[in-house]
């Protein structure tokens, strides 16, 4: 009894060694598929740009930093036949420039 119990452990583990063995195969196919996939879109991309093609500074210098005060925008309140407002009627900008320019002094 004890020894078909050690046969039947002995096969499952050979089985069981295989199954894994392919399982790992199958990963690994999957990886180099993967590696060359990737390859193969890089060599579709286009060129990174030339040292000639890099941005370059103006010729006045580097942009300096601006200033400004702002002010939020107030939202339109809807017509008195209770019309939703739409995207459009909001306006683009979230604040606009202030009327009065000076910083305030703590």
């Amino acid at each position: 009894m004890y020894r078909t119990h050690e046969q039947l452990a002995a096969a499952g583990s050979a089985v069981g060694m295989i199954v894994v063995v392919v399982c790992g195969l199958l990963v690994v196919a999957a990886l180099v598929g993967a590696v060359r996939l990737g390859i193969g879109v890089r060599r579709r991309e286009s060129a990174p740009p030339r040292r000639s093609e890099q941005p370059t500074l103006p010729r006045t210098g580097p942009v300096r930093e601006e200033r400004e005060m702002r002010e939020p925008n107030e939202v339109p309140r809807a017509g008195s036949d209770g019309d939703r407002l739409t995207p459009h009627q909001l306006g683009n900008a979230p604040s606009r420039s202030g009327e009065n320019q000076t910083r305030p002094r703590w």
